[in-house]
Order: C-alpha cells, then sequence, then structure tokens
C-alpha cells in the first residue's frame, strides 16, 4: 500500500505520464516534457530563412509579370484604336520622327477635338470636354499643323466626316507633361505608372506615356506601338512587335 500523501499535494494517477491531460485542472500538464535544444532552435531558423529566401524571388517574378500583362492589355486597346482609327481615316495618326516619341499626338489625335476659341486663341477642345490645347501651342509641341481627328463648324451632326472618339476603352488613362519645347500637353498613359517611383521618363510623377512612330522602324509597314516598365531598375519593353518583354540595358 503507498503512503498517504503529504497535505497539500496530489498524486498523480497511476499509468498517466507527465505532459497529458490534468485531472485536477483539465489542462495539459506540461511537466517533464522535453524542451528544443539550441542546436534544434537554429536549424529550424535556418530551414525558415532558406524558405523565405526561395519564396521572395518568386513574389518578385509574379508581380513584375502582372505589372507587364497589364500593360499588355492596355496596349493592345491602344493597338485597337489606332485600327479604328486607320478604317475611318486611312492613315494611322502622324508622328514627327524628329521630336521624342514618348510626346506623340496620340491622346488627341483618338480622342477627337472641337476648334474652338479659348482665352481669343485658336483651340482644340477633346470631344469630352476635359483637355484643349491652342493650336499654335499644338504645332509647336508635336509639329503638326492641325488634328486630323477633329469637328470643324462647317461640320454638322450628320456628317460622317466628324471626329470620333476612339479611346472609350482607355479612359483616365491620360497624363500631363511639359514638352521639351516648353508646351504642356496632354499625353497617353499606361495604368502602371512606371513602376519604380523614380521613374519619370517624361520628368512628371506617374505619368508613363506610350511611344509611338508612324511609320515605324521595328513595323515599317505600320506603327511602332511601345511602353517602358521600370522594375526594381530594370527596364521591361511591352512592345507590339515583340509578344515577350524585352530588358533593355
Amino acid at each position: 500500500m503507498d503512503p498517504p500523501s503529504p497535505v497539500g499535494t496530489l498524486k498523480r494517477p497511476e499509468g498517466r505520464a507527465p505532459g497529458t491531460m490534468s485531472a485536477v485542472t483539465g489542462r495539459p500538464s506540461f511537466a517533464g516534457a522535453r524542451a528544443f535544444t539550441l542546436i534544434e532552435l537554429l536549424v529550424v531558423i535556418s530551414i525558415m530563412g532558406l524558405l523565405a529566401g526561395l519564396t521572395i524571388p518568386v513574389l518578385a517574378t509574379v508581380k513584375r509579370q502582372q505589372y507587364v500583362k497589364t500593360a499588355r492589355a492596355e496596349l493592345e486597346q491602344v493597338a485597337s484604336a489606332l485600327e479604328n482609327y486607320k478604317a475611318k481615316y486611312g492613315a494611322y495618326p502622324p508622328a514627327n520622327p524628329a521630336f521624342n516619341p514618348a510626346f506623340n499626338s496620340l491622346y488627341y489625335e483618338l480622342s477627337g477635338v472641337t476648334n474652338t476659341t479659348i482665352g481669343g486663341n485658336s483651340s482644340y477642345l477633346t470631344l469630352d470636354g476635359t483637355q484643349s490645347i491652342t493650336a499654335a501651342n499644338y504645332k509647336t509641341a508635336f509639329g503638326a499643323g492641325g488634328v486630323v481627328n477633329y469637328n470643324s463648324a462647317a461640320k454638322s451632326d450628320e456628317d460622317s466626316g466628324r471626329a470620333k472618339d476612339f479611346l472609350l476603352s482607355c479612359a483616365n488613362r491620360s497624363g500631363a507633361a511639359t514638352t521639351p519645347t516648353g508646351v504642356s500637353v496632354t499625353l497617353l498613359t499606361t495604368s502602371v505608372r512606371g513602376p519604380d517611383a523614380t521613374y519619370q521618363p517624361v520628368g512628371a510623377v506617374d505619368v508613363n506615356p506610350f511611344r509611338y512612330c508612324y511609320p515605324g522602324t521595328n513595323n515599317p509597314g505600320s506603327y511602332d506601338l511601345w511602353v517602358d516598365l521600370s522594375i526594381k531598375g530594370q527596364t521591361n519593353r511591352v512592345s507590339n512587335w515583340n509578344r515577350q518583354p524585352q530588358i533593355i540595358k
């Protein structure tokens, strides 16, 4: 027979090992449970660090692919607008090869404008009424005598030659910048906006325009359309002549 338990102590029931459920508190008892050794902890930490090292580059690659995919989809929307423009006017929007391709007139030509007078100056007002530029500044900025896709006062509402907004699928994708000639213009942009915060291809924050050349160098029979994305300091070019993004050194 076991000797009586001292006052104030409890005797562990027979057959119950340390670390099992306590009959008194109903909670796990960790008395006598084996603790991790320092070496075991270091091994676990090393494994976690290794997994993190493998995961972070994968996440960065996925993010880059998302940026490129978005820019590609938007480029194809612009390309569709350009084809609709050509179907109406018989040619793609004009471009001056002597100018920086980032400072192009795509926004005005694809938005469509109305001839108007603003502040006593002959001006172009976009069909949605949100942007305007004087005819003189337009010529200075883009080297063009005027906008092809425009409404003149002589055109009636029934006139099939009236301007058309080809950018309905690209709404709210524009940004303001100042050209090298000192003219404030609106450019057709991608929503990706860089994505590196320090990337400012036209000197304006969060303005990353589509570049445009007509006729193109890579597509001499039509036009070149592209956008550059700066991702982790590396330039990724999404274009209409290469389905895969090009890494620009």
